[in-house]
């Protein structure tokens, strides 16, 4: 039976504010000094993957307005505690995070004053694989195996995400602004 767009008490969006509840965790499970670490892998595994886990329970029984608006916030609130912990632990440069955090804290802030209007913004496809470039950028940085030996690969995915980040913050740019001009 399909929820009523409308709900706020549904399974995805229990998952996704147990994602937002969860975002701590990073803080005390991520290594210091670029080491690695199997339990911040797990940890962080388990986190990326719930994303799925709520957006499939959304598409078997409905999105609802509260799940539009809470998921990329749980996804934004996950990515920068996690990257604010890495450069916290000398393992991120603060440049590629803060680019990130300029551009996410920019568009939540634009989805707020849209969704006021009641208007949906929905993530794009390019933001979702920013999303993905920004996640495994972090894996790789704790993985164990990754995270001191091949920190060119991981650096790579991280400025690869920065690039995402950027093109599909000016996508919305754009996007806003052939709406206004409509």
């Amino acid at each position: 039976m399909p929820v009523d767009p409308n709900a706020i008490a549904t399974w995805a969006n229990a998952v996704t504010v147990g994602r937002i509840l969860c975002s701590p965790l990073v803080f005390v499970v991520f290594p210091d000094g670029g080491k690695g670490s199997w339990i911040a892998l797990i940890t962080w595994f388990l986190l990326c993957v719930s994303d799925g886990f709520d957006g499939y329970l959304a598409r078997r029984h409905g999105t609802t307005r509260a799940g539009a608006f809470l998921d990329p916030l749980a996804d934004k609130i996950l990515v920068l505690s996690a990257m604010f912990t890495l450069v916290s632990r000398d393992i991120f440069w603060i440049l590629p995070v803060l680019i990130i955090a300029a551009r996410e804290v920019a568009i939540s802030m634009y989805r707020v004053v849209v969704g006021a209007k009641g208007v949906s913004m929905p993530a794009s496809r390019l933001a979702k694989f920013k999303t993905l470039f920004q996640q495994l950028s972090i894996g790789f940085a704790v993985f164990p195996f990754v995270a001191d030996e091949m920190r060119w690969f991981w650096l790579s995915l991280l400025w690869i995400a920065v690039a995402l980040t950027a093109v599909s913050g000016a996508q919305y740019l754009w996007r806003a602004q052939r709406a206004v001009e409509a």
